[in-house]
């Protein structure tokens, strides 16, 4: 079984190329579906007008996510010739040490999800578009690092393209100003993660399973006052679903889909790499906008369209400049990886 941050992969040597073809074929499906359904089931488990306890709902997927990583981790050593999954015993000082990175993983997944609830699908790619923009401005403000002159005009098209889509949707009368707001928070809070990820890295062992263990432990234990304060008991105790199990069916769905985000991230990237990756994203975020329209038999403008072809556009151009970059400068192989993955986080993400 592989997964995200193993070594890479060797199988490709021999094979023909239409065997190699279908195999990556099946790799960008199984991420696109993986990914599209996940952000269909979150609105779905949002959207509810029953159930007001967005912050729960998180905090469920979370505990999910626990579960599975520590199920994994039994199951390697049942399987150890199967399954391959780092050991994720508890140890407070590593939850400390990846304290910092949790307090904003947990803004980026709650804002990401408060965003996906308030504008719906169709919206949500240009409601979340900023998180490229936002990583060029922290990664100077906190890194010091400098961008490209091409690198910040495909920033231009992407701002460019959100402010069209906010018009738009106000032309047709469904703009959500709270989700517009929570948009922007959670592309921050996409960069900040990408940016505190590194810095914490060492002390998981530069393991990412690992990271989402101790990560997902500390959200729990971080949402439960949070879940408190914002009055999501009440609407909990009188919650008329409960008791009901296709509820927590669904409940249970949407964290495993998350968990298994992380695995057919991974996945893509060993088959193809993190340019081929960032491309296949943006270009399931537009088919993810497509089946939303067609799904919700909504009737769109030509400008609304080109909202969403300019903040997809500039995104993929955004990676195509910083790939040319990577590969003027001969960054190492390995190094390259990490700093694409960085440019551009899928948050489903």
């Amino acid at each position: 079984m592989a997964l995200a941050g193993s070594d890479s992969m060797d199988e490709g040597k021999g094979e023909t190329f239409l065997l190699k073809a279908i195999k990556i074929g099946g790799v960008v499906a199984l991420y696109w579906f993986i990914s599209i359904t996940m952000v269909f089931l979150n609105n779905y488990l949002l959207d509810s007008k029953d159930l007001d306890a967005p912050l729960f709902v998180t905090f469920y997927q979370c505990l999910v996510t626990v579960g599975l990583c520590y199920g994994m981790h039994l199951l390697s050593h049942l399987c150890p010739g199967v399954i391959d999954f780092p050991s994720v015993k508890f140890d407070l000082k590593v939850c400390r040490d990846v304290l910092p990175l949790s307090i904003v993983f947990i803004g980026m997944i709650t804002f990401n999800n408060l965003c996906l609830k308030h504008v719906g699908v169709a919206f949500y790619t240009v409601g979340r578009s900023l998180s490229t923009v936002f990583n060029v401005l922290l990664s100077y403000v906190i890194l010091k690092q400098t961008t490209s002159f091409y690198a910040i005009l495909c920033c231009g098209i992407i701002l460019g393209g959100f402010w069209l889509g906010v018009d738009q949707e106000g032309v047709a009368g469904s703009l959500s100003w709270t989700g517009v707001f929570f948009g922007v928070l959670a592309s921050a809070c996409v960069s900040l993660n990408a940016i505190f990820t590194k810095r914490v890295m060492p002390a998981v062992d530069g393991n990412i399973w690992k990271l989402s263990f101790y990560n997902n432990i500390n959200a729990c234990i971080l949402f439960l006052p949070l879940i408190l304060v914002f009055g999501e008991v009440g609407h909990l105790v009188h919650f008329s679903r409960l008791g009901d199990p296709t509820f927590w069916g669904m409940m249970t769905l949407g964290g495993v889909f998350g968990f298994a985000i992380g695995y057919v991230t991974g996945l893509q990237i060993k088959f193809t790499s993190p340019l081929t990756h960032n491309v296949s994203g943006t270009a399931k975020a537009c088919a993810q906008t497509v089946i939303a329209v067609v799904y919700n038999q909504s009737s769109k403008s030509f400008l609304w369209w080109t909202s969403n072809l300019m903040v997809l556009g500039g995104s993929s151009a955004y990676t195509w400049v910083k790939g040319m970059e990577m590969k003027k400068v001969h960054i190492p192989q390995d190094e390259s990886k990490e700093k694409l993955l960085g440019e551009k986080s899928d948050a489903g993400v």
